[in-house]
């Protein structure tokens, strides 16, 4: 089995160590950072778990930064008792949310509860397509396609959501990650990026719900 990354952000020495140590390194690997400046790329993390009061700044800022260009599951931890503080975590995209001091073994069941979340079907093999979103690999009919990361955002969740009707306003929300001043004609423009990439006259896989928004269907 593969080991998961986890990449712990959080200046308490001890609570970096208990959690590795709780965890354990049978099926994990980790990275520790102290404060915001020595965080390094997080493009291999399958879970981040985040401290908000760094040394060096706030880890709400860090959470911001990284919604605008990943998916990966953010546990926050933080000592501060406030709701506000709960409800603006999870507002910018964090996953979950504890509080210190915390028990170490109900952090494990959340951290495994995070991952079986995202441990979703990731390849797709059908009509003439395969989509390698581990890999970030592409083909029809055997040549590869070239997709921006906001069409491979769109086309991960239709597919993941095949056969269901998705708003435009959650699409938006969804591929942009609530970025302001997202033109209204982004998603319409997406969309037709994606059919011309993956679709051909006699296959139709995104279709458009007039009023409402668009539904992927594997035809």
């Amino acid at each position: 089995m593969n080991k998961k990354y986890i990449y712990i952000i959080e200046d308490d020495h001890a609570i970096n160590q208990g959690i590795e140590l709780t965890l354990g390194t049978e099926n994990y690997c980790f990275k520790s950072f102290y404060c915001l400046n020595e965080v390094e790329q997080i493009d291999n993390a399958d879970l981040i778990i985040l401290d908000i009061n760094l040394p060096d700044g706030s880890g709400l800022d860090l959470l911001k930064s990284i919604r605008r260009k990943s998916d990966v599951p953010i546990l926050i931890i933080t000592a501060n008792d406030s709701e506000m503080d709960e409800i603006a975590g999870l507002s910018l995209g964090a996953d979950d949310y504890v509080k210190k001091p915390f028990s170490l073994m109900a952090l494990r069941l959340r951290v495994q509860k995070l991952l079986d979340k995202n441990s979703v079907q990731t390849l797709y093999k059908q009509n003439g397509l395969k989509l390698d979103f581990d890999n970030l690999k592409f083909y029809k009919n055997g040549q590869e396609i070239d997709f921006s990361k906001t069409e491979i955002r769109l086309l991960r969740y239709l597919v993941e959501n095949a056969g269901a009707t998705i708003t435009r306003d959650k699409l938006i929300e969804y591929v942009w990650q609530n970025q302001q001043f997202v033109d209204e004609n982004a998603l319409t423009v997406s969309v037709k990026r994606l059919r011309d990439k993956i679709e051909s006259d006699d296959l139709k896989l995104i279709h458009t719900v007039y009023g409402i928004g668009y539904v992927f269907r594997w035809e």
